[in-house]
């Protein structure tokens, strides 16, 4: 993508929590290690060390080492030209305390684990939402509730004035804003929902982004919190109001192939 554009493929809403990033970025040119680490000052890893983004080793590493060589050095490995790594780069901006965390958690598993041909549960919970996490602000719990419950029509439809008012969803994994570029039906993300309170949805973005990243981080420090991978709620992120045209409708969401209900156990 040309350096002209890049910045217009991140209007969409899904974006929100990138913008105060994007405007002390660059417009016309793709964004290069420098720029990334004139933002970092905030940044450390899970070990205390400060963030740099690098250009990534020539051979290729296995994931522990990718996550133990962040931890102890602050380099964080970012191919030129991926929006992959520069997404990753980006959360790490917008959401410091919350990205040390799952390193440290990471870096400690790997230690607990050394030798194991499995990484464990734990590993695997701390993937899913770095890749494909949304953090939900909500002060409501009936809507939180109604999330959980996949009761996704009552929630995004019928209760949809209520959910523009009292919830606020900003997408935390790369792996969803690289999908956001090209939306299709049926992308699913692992919602953490989080306490707010009515005035703190109403601050500005970046103040709350940082309180939702200190409630993400006490959260990951939990034990609790790595116990199953199942502990997250899905959310089909084009459900959510005004992220995709097409939910303006309400037969949207009686697509059960996107909107599935929750399986009654046995």
């Amino acid at each position: 993508m040309s350096g002209r554009s890049w910045k217009a493929a991140l209007d969409a809403p899904m974006f929100e929590s990138l913008r105060p990033l994007l405007s002390r970025l660059p417009s016309g040119r793709y964004p290069e290690h420098d720029d990334l680490n004139a933002l970092a000052a905030r940044a450390a890893s899970g070990g205390g060390a400060p963030i740099r983004f690098v250009p990534p080793p020539p051979v290729a590493q296995p994931a522990a080492r990718y996550e133990t060589r962040i931890f102890e050095t602050g380099e964080v490995p970012t191919r030129p030209g991926s929006w992959h790594d520069l997404f990753n780069a980006l959360v790490w901006l917008a959401f410091p305390e919350t990205k040390a965390v799952i390193n440290r958690r990471h870096r400690d598993e790997i230690v607990v684990r050394r030798g194991e041909p499995l990484r464990g549960t734990a590993r695997d919970v701390l993937t899913l939402f770095d890749e494909g996490g949304v953090l939900v602000g909500s002060a409501d719990t009936r809507l939180s509730a109604l999330l959980r419950d996949f009761r996704w029509k009552e929630l995004f439809w019928a209760r949809r004035a209520e959910v523009r008012r009292s919830m606020r969803f900003h997408v935390f994994g790369h792996a969803i804003y690289e999908k956001a570029l090209a939306p299709h039906r049926g992308v699913t993300a692992k919602a953490l929902i989080l306490d707010l309170e009515p005035a703190q949805l109403e601050a500005p973005t970046e103040r709350r982004l940082a309180r939702l990243d200190s409630l993400a981080a006490t959260y990951f420090c939990s034990a609790h919190a790595l116990a199953s991978t199942h502990s997250l709620s899905p959310l089909p992120i084009l459900g959510i109001p005004g992220w995709e045209p097409a939910n303006e409708l309400e037969d949207y969401y009686d697509d059960v192939s996107q909107f599935r209900p929750r399986r009654i156990e046995a």
